[in-house]
């Protein structure tokens, strides 16, 4: 049965084949979704809205980075990246009075890093209260909204809870501070504490150049059926196993570490991206969080990303058709992926391959330098764009005022 197994996907793998070669030869425009994804993906922010971004000591954004390179390539540099952006954008305005949005540089990811490059945000509380007692008592449009007109940029693994650790996160909860302001953050989860309700959620950062260094010709053969690189199991961090990725990494190695369909393995190669660029579905599972940067190299690389994490919000979901784009596969479903996979039909892979080629999906996942029109930073702009005007009684609060003492001890020490 096996045998016969492979021998259908390499039927599956030449009839892809042909018919993107057809494609190619053919080609005159990449296919791309009617409606309010595809329409909203290309918006132009300029002329929409207007952001003031407050001047801070060098201390809470600029030096942190002389300190510290590595934060530039780590997968939450959104927030360093986004103020270069902002600073000579269009959309910047010098006069705050004529502004739509406020913006706080404050890079929390880059205040302290472990030896491997992750960031431990055991300080970023103080320091993004810091910052708001400056603004706050600095200029009058924090106190006047008690935030409500303001954004910041928070990527951490569990955003503005500020911790890496899940329990601890939830423990914490969102800083009282922020809880009127607009959060943009990476992690993506329904129903959680840590992701406040009005959040734009983001891709996390994948370097973009490095990314292009790796790009191999367009019509090479997807001869690779389904490809995983990463951990199943976290020994480390979880000794007795079950709870990493709630089981579900664990199954696709138990079920599939066998099957030739299958390419996986914790080996990380350097053809990396080459090989992804050679498959036609690349898992997505969940890992402690929902999410990771795979689903951004899939999207860029145009491998269909199989999106395994029940409760994940996905970036930009009113820009991005994940439905078309994507596959979603359960988490108690994991055993059945084999079938799962061989069961989608031909044309629907290729649709799926041809939106993936639309250059507005690729660019929508990356944070380019220089920015291009329709990238990462444009659809945060797009996202706060959407948000306004802003309702008068959620901004303007007489009696209702945020209590800066409110949350743990700790965070009220000085920083």
């Amino acid at each position: 049965m096996r045998n016969w197994n492979f021998l259908g996907f390499l039927y599956l793998a030449f009839i892809l084949r042909m018919e993107a070669l057809k494609f190619h030869k053919n080609y005159q425009h990449t296919e791309r979704i009617s409606g309010s994804a595809g329409d909203v993906l290309e918006d132009n922010p300029v002329g929409r809205l207007k952001v003031f971004v407050y001047e801070l000591p060098s201390k809470y954004n600029k030096k942190t980075v002389q300190r510290d390179s590595r934060c530039l390539n780590h997968m939450f540099a959104a927030e360093i990246y986004m103020h270069r952006f902002l600073l000579s954008s269009l959309v910047r305005t010098l006069n705050p009075e004529e502004a739509d949005w406020f913006y706080t540089p404050v890079y929390t990811t880059c205040e302290y890093l472990t030896p491997h490059g992750h960031p431990l945000p055991f300080n970023s509380p103080r320091m993004m209260r810091s910052a708001l007692q400056l603004i706050a008592s600095s200029w009058p449009y924090w106190n006047r909204t008690q935030g409500a007109d303001h954004f910041f940029i928070v990527p951490h693994d569990f955003g503005a809870c500020f911790h890496f650790q899940e329990e601890k996160a939830i423990e914490r909860g969102i800083l009282p501070l922020l809880q009127r302001a607009t959060l943009v953050q990476t992690f993506g989860q329904r129903n959680h504490v840590c992701l406040k309700d009005g959040s734009i959620t983001i891709p996390p950062y994948a370097p973009p150049q490095k990314i292009q260094s790796h790009l191999i010709p367009p019509d090479t053969p997807r001869s690779i059926f389904v490809y995983f690189r990463g951990l199943f199991y976290d020994d480390r961090n979880d000794p007795e196993g079950g709870y990493y990725a709630r089981g579900a990494r664990a199954a696709v190695w138990e079920n599939f570490k066998d099957n030739p369909f299958f390419d996986i393995s914790t080996d990380h190669p350097t053809t990396y991206y080459e090989d992804m660029q050679r498959a036609i579905f690349c898992l997505c599972p969940l890992g402690w969080a929902p999410w990771s940067p795979r689903l951004v190299e899939a999207v860029v690389f145009g491998c269909i990303p199989v999106i395994i994490a029940d409760d994940i919000v996905l970036p930009f979901a009113d820009a991005i058709p994940w439905e078309d784009i994507g596959l979603f596969v359960a988490e108690k479903d994991v055993p059945y992926l084999d079938n799962i996979l061989t069961s989608v039909p031909p044309k629907e892979i290729l649709r799926k391959q041809r939106l993936l080629a639309n250059p507005s999906m690729k660019q929508a996942m990356l944070f380019l330098q220089p920015s291009q029109p329709g990238d990462a930073f444009h659809q945060i702009l797009n996202g706060l764009a959407r948000k306004l005007p802003h309702h008068h009684k959620t901004i303007y609060r007489d009696n209702d005022v945020l209590n800066w003492t409110a949350g743990p001890v700790g965070d009220l020490k000085p920083w």
